[in-house]
């Protein structure tokens, strides 16, 4: 019997299918390229998608640089010279090793395949997809980056790669940052960008892409005080989380051992997170010791160490703590962590409790009729609440309760209803979406107390 309809099964949870239909339904992400077929791992963010995951970048870029002083921010170019990624071994080693299946001609990353075996009950000489025993080969080195040319000439050259990773462009410019900003040891470099990766499987909605977004900060250290800044920016990290709505029994330590650990790091731990499909890596603690700014000394022949004036002048090369996070998987995270189904007047409702800031509608304004003067009215109220983020307009008609429940699956905290009474109380009804209580709010007042309430 053939395992493709067993494997589907198990792998990719109802959940999951259940907030994958709901983002393509209601806007947060389309499969890419879908009218010519799609893209396999390219989903593209619609309208409220993007502003989810700005909403999630916005919260991570005001943590890590506005509320620090020992924390400044670059944005690096993705296209580097060669010879940053000769320095830092990804051309040599950024590998993964693949496994074919002679049969089927489907291909795996054998770290994952050997998962998935075991999920399935399957022996490890298996194939997932067909079935057949005995069809895989053995597995092989792979590298991951993406290659092209630059320039007109394509030779050797002229090769550059797109950046596997963010870190690289903070390191070539610690000397720069340092100096510009006059920064003195401990201090950090935070960044957030694209980053490609040429990855065998690809799976589970925007958890591994090809194409992503990494939020890394690199931070700066004396050597023999990177242990205490280490666990310092473990316990930031992790209290981070709460600040977004995150459930945090879904989150979960991992530290790597010795076989996990790669070849730059003396320290690492992964914070994990319950997915619909199992507990996986989200966001990744390293000590990445001096090796990278000694590899770029190196290779560039250029002086990175810094001169520490307040240790009798006394120069050295930083060792580094890594913070890295990625922002789709943490948008995924928070997708999951959000959806949540229960029963309103008898009836299911659909409603994603995101954190009010990071929902990506703020406040959605509803006038019970499409007759005047209700709409002038409703449309003035709106204007009035477009200072506190991005807002909704609803006049479609119909039954108030079936705009409400629309307004819950994209995770509007609050829906401003304008009725006639309105005409002559000035006031309005403003719905909460968790407690789904109503409450007549005066006009004049509502800006104000809507900002207070999305802060609370």
């Amino acid at each position: 019997m053939s395992k493709r309809v067993q494997a589907s099964a198990s792998l990719e949870s109802a959940r999951l299918q259940d907030i994958v239909a709901l983002c393509k339904r209601r806007g947060f992400a389309f499969p890419g390229s879908e009218i010519y077929g799609g893209l396999q791992a390219a989903w593209d963010y619609g309208p409220l998608g993007v502003e989810l995951r700005n909403n999630i970048k916005r919260a991570w870029w005001e943590a890590m640089t506005y509320q620090r002083e020992d924390v400044v921010g670059i944005d690096a170019a993705i296209l580097m010279a060669r010879q940053v990624w000769q320095a830092s071994g990804h051309e040599a080693g950024f590998n993964d090793p693949l496994v074919d299946c002679k049969n089927c001609k489907n291909r795996f990353r054998a770290d994952i395949l050997v998962e998935d075996q075991d999920k399935l009950g399957l022996a490890h000489d298996v194939c997932i997809i067909c079935g057949k025993q005995g069809t895989l080969t053995e597995p092989r080195q792979f590298n991951l980056m993406f290659k092209m040319n630059f320039g007109p000439v394509a030779d050797d050259a002229s090769i550059v790669y797109l950046r596997p990773e963010t870190a690289q462009g903070i390191y070539v410019n610690f000397v720069n940052v340092q100096q510009a900003m006059r920064r003195k040891l401990p201090f950090g470099i935070a960044q957030i960008g694209k980053a490609f990766r040429n990855e065998i499987v690809t799976a589970n909605f925007i958890f591994r892409l090809r194409e992503f977004e990494q939020m890394e900060m690199q931070f700066f250290v004396e050597p023999g005080s990177e242990d205490r800044w280490f666990q310092e920016w473990r316990q930031t990290r992790w209290e981070w989380y709460r600040t977004v709505g995150m459930t945090m029994e879904h989150l979960h330590w991992h530290q790597h051992g010795p076989d996990e650990l790669a070849h730059y790091a003396k320290e690492a731990w992964d914070i994990y997170y319950d997915f619909p499909f199992g507990s996986k890596e989200m966001e990744g603690i390293h000590n990445r010791t001096d090796f990278d700014l000694r590899r770029h000394a190196e290779f560039s022949g250029k002086d990175l160490t810094y001169l520490d004036e307040q240790n009798g002048n006394k120069r050295y090369l930083p060792y580094v703590v890594e913070t890295s996070v990625g922002a789709d998987r943490l948008t995924l995270a928070l997708l999951c962590d959000a959806y949540n189904e229960d029963i309103v007047d008898g009836e299911k409702r659909v409603v994603m409790r995101f954190h009010k800031r990071i929902a990506p509608v703020k406040v959605a304004v509803m006038p019970l009729s499409k007759k005047e003067p209700l709409v002038k009215l409703a449309k003035d109220v709106r204007a009035s609440l477009m200072h506190l983020g991005l807002t909704q307009y609803d006049d479609t008609g119909g039954n108030i309760g079936r705009r409400y429940r629309r307004q819950d699956e994209i995770g509007t905290p609050f829906c401003v209803t304008v009725d006639f009474q309105s005409l002559e109380d000035n006031q309005v009804t403003v719905r909460d979406r968790d407690t789904t209580e109503q409450r007549r709010v005066p006009i004049a007042d509502l800006p104000d107390i809507l900002a207070r309430d999305l802060r609370s």
